[in-house]
Parts: structure tokens; C-alpha cells; sequence
């Protein structure tokens, strides 16, 4: 299952800096507008601590964790959606991910040049904000004027219902309103789904800290951040992209202490990467086995033949059943044995709904 969230902000705020945190990639940041000037793309892993259970018990000689992608895309200014800067060039990048993240910038230094002249991150906030509405209404603007009459004669129910979503977000978008805040029904979300519109996409926004502020966890820029992101119910991290950098060169046992004397439970990329992924609405299964202890990526509320065919199409078109266990089951009972005599092993058909860490056996046939 490919899953993009897409990094995104004005120039010289830390997205490449978190970049090379997420993937351990050393791109340039450097301290100038548009230092990326193509998408930078790197897969992270989902850090999993069953993982290393699963490994104890199983031997495997194979172990593969989920993951997903980031996208570094260059920095947005004010004028984007007209193509200012890279314009246009960033939007279409944009559209290809699944969850955006909005790196805002939180701390002052003089020496850090930034676009707008000073910091205020409610204004970076908004701007951005405002160039995805304005290059979401111009995909609308530009659909309805190829409908042209049919917008008003139309009768078919199929157009009808998109008509009324293409009115209901023109009229969204022309308020200010991103479309994942709008009162918008389903089934017209549904249908908009095929027009890959920016702003129906959900997003997380990443607070971007000095190495003092990353410690005490709150300033005055991050607490109107917070407050911002409240009101339209969005998550956000606060974190040092820096720290981060750092971090990523280190070993775990080096980065365990090196966190431990920054007084930081855990690190900030780990708590973006785990809240990315449940944003998606992201869960994880398991297969295990001598050969291969391998975690997958699902969607909450997917079924078990949806599950199998994330492993291979033909696991789901000739899906008999799937043998099932939870992954707290076998820590409980402490081998696959126990469980299946403490009766905890399940036979589930093409109603089970998969849960998240359940380890699975499909039986099929093609």
C-alpha cells in the first residue's frame, strides 16, 4: 500500500532539515529560498516495538517493518497558485499525497533569513492555506466552464450530484473554507476524490523549535500554533528539525542517551511518524514465520481478503479464510502453540474486520 505524506511550507523554515531527519538523506538546506527545487522523496519506517518480540520468538531470517513515504516539496510563497516562485510546479507535487505536513516556523535568529521578513507563524499558516484554496478553485472554476449549460440543465442524477459538489465547494473555497473543513456531504466528497483537490487533504503541523524551546516544549509561537490547529482539529508536534538532524546520524544507544540528556522522552520525529500514519487512518497486521516476520500496512476498517490482497492480488481473489491471532495473545501465551490451546487462535472469513496487530495466516485458492 503506497502512502505519501507530503512536507510542505514557506522557504527557510526546516522542511529540508526535517527531510533529512525522516529519511537520514543529506540534501541540501541551505540558507536560501528554493534550496530544493525537485520533490525529494524517502521512505521512513514506522518505528514498531512488537517487531522485536515477534523477532525473539520467530528467528526469522527476514524481518521487514511497514513504511511509508515523505515527500520534501520546495518551499510555497505568497502568489504560488499565479506562479510565483515555482508555482504551479509545486501544486502538482502537492496533489499526489495522501496527508500534508505543514512545517511552520517557531523560533527567532537573525542569521536564518526568512521570506516574509519576520516571524509570525498564523501568518505563514495563512498563507499557505490561502494558495491551496485559490489553486483548488481554479480546478473547480476550470471544470464547471467545461460543463458550461449542463450545469443548469443537467437531470442525470450521477451529474447532478456533481454539479452540486463542484457549487458546494466554489462556494467553500470563495469563503476561505479548506474543503477537509467545509460541510460538505459524503457522497460529494466522493465524488471530488477524482479531481485530487489540495485542500481535502488532512494536516499535521510541525511546530519548528530552537534546541532550548524543544526542552520546555512551548513558546508564544507554538502556543498559537496549538490554538490555531484546535479549532480546525488538526495535530501538531512540536520539535527542533534541527535536533532531529542530529539525531539521525547517531546510533539508537547514542541517540537513547543523547535524548535522555536533553531531558526529551521521546523523540519528535518518532511522534510525527507514528501521528502521520494514524491520521491516515493507517493500522498494522502481521505475517510471521521462520522464513519472515513482515509487518503490513492497512487501513482501518479494511477486511481480511482487502488485507490479503495487500500482500498479492491472488491472496484476495481466491481467499478461503485467514487463521488469526492477536499479537497481545501470543505475548500472553508466549508461543503460537499456547495460543491455538488456549483457544485464542480464530478462523475468520470475508466479514472480519482486521484489528490492528493481528498476526494472520490467509489460506486462499486460485
Amino acid at each position: 500500500m503506497s502512502l505519501k505524506a507530503g512536507i510542505v511550507g514557506l522557504p527557510n523554515v526546516g522542511k529540508s532539515t526535517l527531510f533529512n531527519a525522516i529519511t537520514k538523506k543529506h540534501i541540501l538546506a541551505a540558507n536560501y529560498p528554493f534550496a530544493t527545487i525537485e520533490p525529494n522523496v524517502g521512505v521512513v519506517v514506522v518505528p514498531d516495538e512488537r517487531l522485536s518480540h515477534l523477532k525473539d520468538l520467530y528467528n526469522p531470517k527476514s524481518l521487514v517493518a511497514t513504511s511509508f513515504e515523505f515527500t520534501d516539496i520546495a518551499g510555497l510563497v505568497k502568489g504560488a497558485s499565479h506562479g510565483e516562485g515555482l508555482g504551479n510546479k509545486f501544486l502538482s507535487h502537492i496533489r499526489e499525497v495522501d496527508a500534508i505536513v505543514n512545517v511552520v516556523r517557531c523560533f527567532d535568529n537573525g542569521e536564518i533569513t526568512h521570506v516574509e521578513g519576520k516571524i509570525d507563524p498564523i501568518r505563514d499558516i495563512e498563507i499557505i492555506n490561502t494558495e491551496l484554496i485559490l489553486a483548488d478553485l481554479e480546478v473547480i472554476d476550470n471544470r464547471i466552464s467545461r460543463i458550461g449549460k449542463k450545469m443548469d440543465m443537467a437531470k442525470d442524477k450521477k451529474e447532478l450530484l456533481e454539479i452540486n459538489a463542484l457549487k458546494h465547494s466554489k462556494e467553500n473555497l470563495e469563503n476561505g473554507t479548506p474543503l477537509r473543513l467545509a460541510n460538505i456531504k459524503e457522497e460529494e466528497l466522493e465524488v471530488l476524490k477524482s479531481y485530487n483537490l489540495i485542500t481535502t487533504k488532512p494536516v499535521i503541523y510541525v511546530a519548528n523549535v530552537n534546541e532550548d524551546d524543544a526542552v520546555v516544549g512551548d513558546n508564544e509561537y507554538t502556543k498559537a500554533v496549538k490554538e490555531y490547529a484546535a479549532v480546525e482539529n488538526s495535530g501538531v508536534i512540536v520539535m527542533s528539525c534541527q535536533i532531529e538532524s542530529d539525531l539521525s546520524d547517531l546510533e539508537d544507544d547514542e541517540k537513547k542517551r543523547f535524548l535522555e540528556e536533553l531531558g526529551i522522552t521521546n523523540s519528535g520525529l518518532d511522534k510525527l511518524i507514528y501521528q502521520t500514519y494514524n491520521l491516515l487512518g493507517l493500522r498494522t497486521f502481521f505475517t510471521a514465520g521462520e522464513k519472515e516476520v513482515k509487518a503490513w500496512t492497512f487501513r482501518k476498517g479494511m477486511k481480511a481478503p482487502q488485507c490479503a490482497g495487500v500482500i498479492h492480488s491472488d491472496f484476495e481473489r481466491g481467499f478461503i479464510r485467514a487463521e488469526v491471532m492477536s499479537y497481545d495473545d501470543l505475548l500472553e501465551y508466549g508461543t503460537e502453540l499456547k495460543v491455538k490451546e488456549a483457544g485464542k487462535m480464530r478462523l475468520e472469513g470475508k466479514e472480519y474486520e482486521m484489528q490492528d496487530g493481528d498476526i494472520c495466516y490467509f489460506r486462499f485458492n486460485v
